[in-house]
């Protein structure tokens, strides 16, 4: 079993990192080959509608031929079992970096000729972790089912998508530091204290497959 797994938030040690950190503890635990990557470390570009991946007669259409250094992590990607990716909520959205990897993997496995057509043969199971400010609440009413439209592209890799959020996350570790008036420190460091190491076991399950 070979787990790839990507952190997809700038920051390498907070909330979306350990949940991760996590998660790659949880796939060593049961035998799983494990890779472990910060994208934030890599220079690259999402999609360039280069259109070389759809070319008429190219031996393997399913690659990205845009060359960077997101270019090799996306070969081991398809040729993975398993994709564990994580990135915190900007504006309602993952991060930039996120949605570039998501063009470049999923747009050179996307039929032209018929969306209907899987012409990856791969199987790639996908498990998206979301770390966000929103509440449970917030996130049933306005996000749930946007996040389950929006990572639908992954259903192109001939896996099962499952998507684990995150809510009420702390920020900082020292508000009085930033103008964040908006938050109650004393709240977010309660959830933190409280709900924090609930969700950092339950990364541990998901990367065993226990979860």
């Amino acid at each position: 079993m070979k787990t790839i797994i990507v952190n997809g938030s700038p920051r390498k040690n907070w909330n979306t990192a350990l949940l991760l950190k996590e998660a790659k503890k949880g796939a060593e635990s049961v035998g799983a080959e494990v890779e472990y990557i910060d994208l934030y470390d890599l220079k690259f570009t999402g999609c360039r509608s280069c259109l070389a991946c759809k070319r008429a007669g190219i031996e393997n259409p399913c690659r990205c031929f845009w060359k960077d250094e997101l270019t090799p992590v996306l070969d081991r990607i398809w040729e993975a079992d398993r994709l564990i990716v994580g990135s915190p909520i900007y504006f309602g959205e993952p991060t930039a970096g996120f949605r570039a990897v998501m063009e470049r993997l999923i747009f050179p496995v996307l039929s032209y000729n018929d969306y209907t057509v899987r012409i990856f043969k791969g199987k790639v199971d996908v498990d998206v972790f979301l770390t966000m400010n929103a509440n449970e609440d917030q996130y049933r009413q306005l996000y749930e089912e946007r996040y389950r439209d929006y990572f639908f592209p992954f259903q192109f890799l001939n896996g099962t998508t499952r998507v684990f959020p995150v809510f009420d996350t702390l920020q900082v570790a020292d508000y009085s530091k930033y103008e964040m008036r908006a938050f109650s420190e004393e709240h977010k460091k309660s959830r933190r204290e409280t709900r924090f190491p609930a969700d950092l076991k339950k990364a541990f399950n998901i990367g065993a497959g226990t979860e």
